[in-house]
């Protein structure tokens, strides 16, 4: 077999398996010792990680990111950590970012190199007593093989899906693990109920480690405690730390302030454990920290002549509140001139959530922040019209032009005053935005609804291929 990137990637993308539709038949933490042990480490190896483990429903990937930069810039500073490991996902440009060191995604040769390490020694077939990883339990071992070999002075880990059975949650030992606000997403797996959701995202918490959480709605806190006096874990809820700069750009939306106090106090405890006497202190790199935070897809603004581009991946009704009023607020502040930009949404989703009631969540927003959107295209994951497909981006053909044509008629009902458009492709509707900004004053966009769909715009705004 061809020992190539191109070739690890196939081999991963068939593990790639149908969206199941309850949480026993997804559950990733089934075998998953079994198989790291395969490979020759064991959950005393995992130890050694010194994790940071976070779950949640939004500001996973914000919060995992924050911490990140926190003890790259503290490790900058004092020398101690060295190694910062970084898990995160979805990716938005290649399955590499899913997987960095010190803030940068593991060469294609260090991927392929350690993914066909791991791949060797499992097994191929599936027997009565140990069955073959999947996808995300395939990730989540090479990561840990990554980790484990590139000897990282901390891995920072975000959860797949829930916690308690999540492919992540081997970790016996973690130093800290953190929550981020929960809310009702991936109902038919984790719920029904938001306790339920909250119960299972608990599952990380682990016996004598502090465990750190946004502040939550009544019912959460309620079920956090009990998880927590239940594994004996010791729960504390932060609240936005006031000591955070107020200008600094990554802070804007106020969402972020509330992940990157998190994502502080997580590794001001961390490094309370770890950093050598008298270093543990970290008011000489918090600003550094967050100037150097990168999140890409959240919260992400691209200016390209008369369009502006706002991109936010969010996917459920609380995080796209969170994404109108961050468009709301920024779009305002850079209006160009007295003349308004004509205001366009572009929104995919091909999931099992519900989309109209996501639409109904952006539309209610929107009317609270007095915002008209005077077009509105909906797309799909499809990115070129040409068919050609990334290699990283195993997506299964999900588009339904059903589903579509429901999002449009129900926009249309929701805000008649909107031109709504429909566009088979990514390409497509990024080149309609753009004909209507050169039909007008230019455009302000804000694309959301699926990380699906920001990635593939991402992917063609920052590359050459729509110049």
């Amino acid at each position: 077999m061809e020992r190539s990137y191109e070739e690890a990637i196939r081999c991963l993308n068939s593990r790639k398996a149908s969206p199941k539709t309850n949480l026993d038949d997804m559950r990733g933490s089934d075998d998953m010792v079994e198989w790291l042990e395969l490979l020759g480490h064991s959950a005393e190896d995992l130890n050694g990680l010194n994790a940071i483990h976070v779950a949640g429903t939004n500001g996973k990937g914000s919060t995992c990111a924050f911490a990140a930069s926190f003890l790259k810039a503290h490790g900058d500073n004092t020398g101690y950590p060295r190694k910062i490991g970084l898990y995160t996902s979805p990716h938005i440009n290649n399955i590499r970012e899913r997987i960095r060191i010190n803030g940068e995604p593991i060469s294609k040769e260090h991927f392929a190199m350690r993914f066909f390490e791991v791949w060797d020694k499992l097994p191929g077939q599936a027997t009565p007593t140990l069955d073959i990883p999947r996808y995300l339990q395939l990730l989540a071992l090479l990561s840990f093989h990554v980790f484990i070999e590139e000897t990282v002075d901390v891995a920072i880990y975000e959860t797949h899906l829930g916690g308690e059975f999540d492919a992540t949650n081997i970790i016996r030992t973690p130093l800290a693990t953190a929550i981020t606000p929960i809310t009702m997403d991936h109902v038919s797996l984790l719920g029904p109920t938001i306790q339920r959701i909250a119960w299972n995202k608990a599952g990380i918490f682990k016996s004598g480690i502090l465990a750190f959480s946004t502040l939550q709605e009544p019912e959460v806190v309620t079920v956090l405690e009990q998880r927590a006096a239940e594994k004996g874990a010791m729960l504390e809820f932060v609240d936005v730390d006031t000591t955070l700069p107020t200008n600094a750009a990554a802070l804007k939306p106020k969402v972020q302030r509330m992940n990157c106090s998190l994502a502080l106090a997580v590794v001001r405890a961390w490094l309370s454990i770890m950093a050598p006497e008298g270093q543990s202190t970290m008011e000489d790199t918090i600003t550094r920290g967050i100037e150097q935070f990168s999140c890409p897809g959240r919260y992400q603004q691209i200016n390209e002549g008369n369009c502006q581009w706002f991109l936010d991946g969010a996917h459920n009704e609380s995080s796209l509140r969170y994404a109108v009023e961050w468009f709301a607020q920024t779009a305002t502040e850079n209006q160009r001139n007295t003349v308004t930009s004509t205001r366009i949404l572009i929104f995919s989703q091909f999931s099992t959530r519900d989309g109209t009631r996501l639409l109904r969540s952006i539309a209610e927003s929107l009317r609270d922040k007095n915002i008209q959107m005077q077009y509105v295209i909906f797309t799909t994951y499809d990115e070129r019209r040409d068919g050609h497909t990334r290699i990283d981006r195993n997506l299964k053909k999900r588009f339904s032009p059903e589903v579509q044509e429901h999002y449009a008629e129900t926009w249309g009902n929701l805000d008649p005053a909107a031109t709504v458009l429909c566009e088979r492709t990514i390409e497509g509707a990024l080149e309609r935005a753009r004909e209507i900004g050169d039909q007008n004053t230019g455009i302000q966009a804000l694309v959301t609804g699926s990380l699906h769909l920001v990635s593939g715009a991402l992917y063609l705004l920052e590359s050459d291929y729509l110049a």
